[in-house]
């Protein structure tokens, strides 16, 4: 377990929206090796909804264009996925 004084040092020097695009590519990172393309875009489209849903007095506004293009590159992908 990672001890909260370590978690709250590490968000006083970034932004909410940079720690999520983090744990976006760490997530994107651990899905490739299993090469499925549903649960990559499966992970695609829920980090488009998480940030079109983060309030925007806690990231900057290219956070939410981010989120809707995630939003509408997941489904494509998720149709053009092989079964």
């Amino acid at each position: 377990m990672v001890p909260l004084q370590l978690v709250d040092s590490f968000l006083l020097d970034y932004n909410v929206g940079q720690a999520l695009v983090l744990v976006f590519v760490l997530g994107a990172l651990s899905i490739l090796p299993l090469k499925s393309q549903k649960l990559l875009s499966l992970h695609v489209i829920g980090f488009g909804v998480i940030f079109l849903l983060t309030p925007q007095a806690l990231v900057p506004t290219h956070y939410l264009f981010l989120g809707i293009v995630l939003v509408v590159v997941g489904p494509l992908l998720y149709v053009t996925a092989n079964s």
